[in-house]
C-alpha cells in the first residue's frame, strides 16, 4: 500500500519515496513535476500577449514577448506578413492554441 509520501517509479514501478530523483532499485531518474504556476500570472501572461498582438501584432511584438525571436524580427521585417500572420496569431491567441518559445501554450 502506497502512503502519501510515496510514489511509484516511472521506469520499474517501485514504490519510492515522494521527493526521490532516482530510484534504489533500477536507478532511473524520475521526472519531477513542474512547480504550479499561479492562475493570475497566467491569466497576465494571456492578457498582455493579447494586448501586444492586438495593438502592435503588425510589428510582431507579441512575438517578442513571449520568446519567439526569430519568428518576431521576421514579423517585424514583413510587417506581420502584411497583418495576415499577425491576424493568425490573435486567432491562436483568443483560442488558447498560442506557444512561447519553450512550445508551452499560453493560456486563459
Amino acid at each position: 500500500m502506497r502512503s502519501e509520501q510515496e510514489k511509484y517509479c516511472h521506469s520499474c514501478g517501485e514504490v519510492i519515496h515522494i521527493n526521490a530523483e532516482i530510484c534504489p532499485k533500477c536507478g532511473v531518474r524520475q521526472p519531477m513535476p513542474e512547480a504550479p504556476r499561479s492562475a493570475s500570472a497566467t491569466d497576465e501572461r494571456w492578457l498582455a500577449t493579447l494586448l501586444l498582438c492586438v495593438f502592435l501584432g503588425y510589428l510582431g511584438i507579441h512575438r517578442f514577448y513571449t520568446g519567439n525571436t526569430v519568428t518576431g524580427i521576421v514579423q517585424l521585417l514583413t510587417l506581420g506578413g502584411c497583418g495576415i500572420w499577425a491576424l493568425i496569431d490573435l486567432i491562436l491567441i483568443v483560442t488558447n492554441s498560442f506557444t512561447d518559445g519553450n512550445g508551452k501554450v499560453i493560456h486563459s
